[in-house]
């Protein structure tokens, strides 16, 4: 089954990018960093809020990083137990229950195909999200 990288909800635009690999290792991630390298222009700031795989912690990971101008890249981990607090899982999930539920594909390729399409349709209809909630709240 192939798995699914995706960077979600830029500030700038509402837009996902996705890399669909069999794997799920620092070199896919890489892969991901650079494609989201090349979309936003050179002096916008990009955060991501991660968990904590050790694809986005590795030496490689890292290596790449260090070799992009500081600042560019910042990067927010979520706490160990914590991928409810992670917005990507609640955008996996509604994907896999609008986009793959009760299809059946007979391949990988096909399969990241279907994958590919679901998020360009996405991209064709965004659904900007605004953060609603209120620290002053919580107390």
């Amino acid at each position: 089954m192939a798995r699914s990288a995706c960077w979600l909800e830029s500030i700038c635009s509402p837009e996902v990018h996705a890399v669909v690999k069999d794997r799920h290792r620092s070199r896919e991630f890489i892969e991901l960093l650079k494609l989201i390298d090349a979309v936003y222009p050179p002096n916008t700031a990009i955060k991501l809020t991660l968990d904590n795989h050790s694809s986005h912690i590795s030496r490689g990971t890292r290596a790449r990083l260090a070799t992009r101008p500081v600042g560019r890249f910042e990067l927010t981990f979520t706490p160990k137990h914590g991928s409810w607090l992670n917005l990507i899982e609640g955008f996996f999930s509604k994907f896999a229950r609008s986009v793959l539920r009760h299809i059946r594909v007979a391949s990988k390729h096909e399969l990241k195909e279907r994958i590919m399409a679901g998020i360009d349709d996405i991209n064709r209809h965004p659904v900007i999200h605004t953060w609603s909630y209120k620290l002053a709240d919580a107390a």
